[in-house]
């Protein structure tokens, strides 16, 4: 499973400048955390979980919107279909969140997307017989590293909101895996 480099990016993104927490200083004190509408603040590590997690997210649902129609088990298109209509309405959320928190935290999401650009060339390259099996290799182990990401984040989060959606997604993307093993076509 690719577990691994998710879990190498988010701590190179919690050892990035500004993102890790800061030493106590000497002289001035720091910036002021951005605030969210509600009046909130979320920390550095709360706005890389959601700039990760929403870059993970859009590419979850590049996996959903390419595989769900040519899948063949009713049961795992129901799932993919499940997947993606839950992830549409959580990266809505994040991109909210990410807005109320200032400028910065908008354009640094808007500079993180990208493709997972083998999972879907694998997907797309999947002959008919083998879109399921191809699809729940390459989704489980995507959900694994969301819930991995998710998992490392309540260790460090602060916001209550950010910190319940962590938990939110460790639990289900953690049973969608459990979910697909359990749906997965023997392999010839």
């Amino acid at each position: 499973m690719r577990r691994l480099p998710t879990l190498a990016l988010l701590a190179a993104l919690l050892l990035a400048p500004g993102c890790a927490p800061a030493a106590a200083p000497a002289q001035p004190a720091p910036a002021p955390t951005p605030a969210t509408a509600t009046g909130t603040a979320l920390s550095g590590l709360d706005v890389v979980f959601l700039t990760t997690l929403a870059a993970h997210t859009e590419q979850t649902l590049e996996l959903a919107r390419l595989g769900r129609p040519r899948v063949a088990g009713r049961e795992l298109r129901t799932l993919v279909g499940a997947i993606e209509a839950t992830e549409t309405d959580e990266l809505a959320t994040m991109r909210g969140w990410l807005r109320e928190a200032g400028p910065a935290a908008g354009a640094a999401h808007r500079h993180t997307h990208g493709t997972a650009a083998e999972d879907l060339a694998r997907l797309r390259a999947a002959p008919a017989g083998e879109v399921d099996r191809v699809l729940i290799d390459v989704l489980g182990a995507h959900q694994g590293a969301a819930a991995d990401l998710a998992r490392a984040h309540l260790a460090v989060g602060t916001d209550p909101r950010v910190r319940e959606l962590a938990a939110r997604v460790e639990r289900s993307r953690t049973a969608q895996v459990s979910l697909m093993a359990g749906l997965a076509p023997a392999r010839r």
